[in-house]
């Protein structure tokens, strides 16, 4: 049975750092591409950032120099590391897993950033 479950969000000031993480299992993880997005209230689901089985990582234009995507295989985890957070970052994050036609979501988890 396939899972990805996301954690670490929550409440921070602006300018704050989280860090979320989503712990994959029952699939080859090392073979899938890991991905954030992210679904603010009334917009559509954004790619924030995503990393390869080899370890490159692209990253929306909004979120450079700020967020870092890292994955750990030996966990079966993928992170996402969110410093100089802004009120614009509050969203729903979801972690998504893909590889050729497969592909998994995570349910999410609430980053709120408010002062």
């Amino acid at each position: 049975q396939v899972q990805l479950v996301e954690s670490g969000g929550g409440l921070v000031q602006p300018g704050g750092s989280l860090r979320l993480s989503c712990a994959a299992s029952g699939f080859t993880f090392s073979s899938y591409a890991m991905s954030w997005y992210r679904q603010a209230s009334g917009k559509q689901r954004e790619l924030v950032a995503a990393i390869t089985p080899g370890g490159s990582t692209n990253y929306a234009e909004s979120v450079k120099g700020r967020f870092t995507i890292s994955r750990d295989n030996a966990k079966n985890t993928v992170y996402l590391q969110m410093n100089s957070l802004k009120p614009e970052d509050t969203a729903v994050y979801y972690c998504n897993a893909r590889r050729s036609i497969y592909g998994y979501w995570g349910q999410g988890t609430q980053v709120t950033v408010s002062s």
